[in-house]
């Protein structure tokens, strides 16, 4: 299989490049720098401008699918305005080109893998949440459903198309855990709050195993949770955290302190956001969890180097 994979260089993008690579596919990277020289493994975009060459994709195909992963950092920087629609045209416009090119090429890919957040349920998901739950409230969730919704001219076509909904991937590599890292090992992890919120958490391998699992799978379309079965609350998350570091989990950081500090839209609609996720299409599928209980999940995450 041949994978023209955007956000190559994330965490997940690594990751699964990673695994293609290991079982013998061939990835076509989207770069956002022109190689210096012609190199069949990349291909230049500027998804802002609208640039991405239909010869060239051609010239690096055929195009057996597309995984598109790129978008701005959602917790990176305080959301002012221009942060915003920084996430928002990121995701929407890059998402838009790819799929107009996808229909272009001289042979369609046959699916479209699309990357999108379980943040469309919204920042304070009612009861438990699965792919057939309405778009929820909030920046957040009006940013998925715009970065999905871009991606319709495929759905209207006979290129399979599949939305990733993943929620809060577990490495020591990047993402939220290894953020938290610091504070946790100096003793000064602690709870969000009450920490009541639910927290829908993925290791980084079963997220991998995902994605393969639904470019393998040509039955699978549409939203797909890419979450484990078994989400914690923060409280109880801090908890694993700190007997797996073995470091005590006393302290708490107010939502008030902590809106002061990033902002009131980045704190209550990352930090403090409470979705509890089921990921019911994958588990109807038969999908095997190497790490469906939390603990298992931080421990691996933490033995990654």
């Amino acid at each position: 299989m041949r994978v023209l994979l955007s956000g190559s260089s994330g965490l997940i993008g690594t990751a699964l490049t990673q695994a293609l690579n290991a079982r013998g596919d061939d990835v076509v990277a989207l770069v956002r720098t022109a190689p210096a020289a012609p190199d069949a493994s990349k291909v230049f975009w500027d998804p802002q401008g609208g640039v991405l060459s239909l010869d060239e994709l051609n010239a690096a195909g055929p195009i057996d699918a597309i995984v598109h992963m790129a978008g701005a950092g959602i917790g990176d920087k305080r959301w002012t305005t221009a942060r915003k629609q920084e996430i928002l045209n990121s995701r929407v416009a890059s998402t838009a080109l790819l799929a107009e090119r996808a229909t272009q090429l001289d042979r369609p890919p046959s699916v479209f893998l699309s990357g999108s957040a379980i943040g469309i349920y919204g920042f304070d998901a009612p009861g438990i949440v699965t792919e057939s739950s309405p778009q929820g409230k909030g920046f957040l969730a009006e940013v998925c459903a715009q970065w999905e919704g871009a991606a319709q001219p495929l759905v209207n076509s006979d290129i399979r198309t599949a939305f990733a909904r993943t929620g809060i991937v577990l490495s020591s590599q990047g993402g939220a855990l290894a953020k938290q890292l610091l504070l946790f090992r100096l003793g000064l992890g602690g709870t969000l709050g009450s920490g009541a919120q639910w927290l829908s958490w993925i290791s980084l391998a079963d997220e991998v195993a995902a994605l393969l699992r639904i470019l393998d799978d040509g039955q699978l379309s549409g939203p797909i949770n890419l979450t484990a079965p078994n989400p914690v609350t923060n409280k109880e998350f801090t908890k694993i955290l700190g007997r797996a570091l073995h470091r005590p989990t006393i302290a708490r950081a107010p939502k008030l302190a902590l809106s002061l500090v990033l902002g009131e839209g980045l704190t209550k609609e990352a930090l403090f956001s409470s979705a509890r996720v089921q990921p019911e299409v994958l588990l109807q599928e038969g999908f095997s969890f190497a790490h469906p209980d939390c603990a298992s999940a931080v421990t691996s995450a933490l033995s990654q180097h």
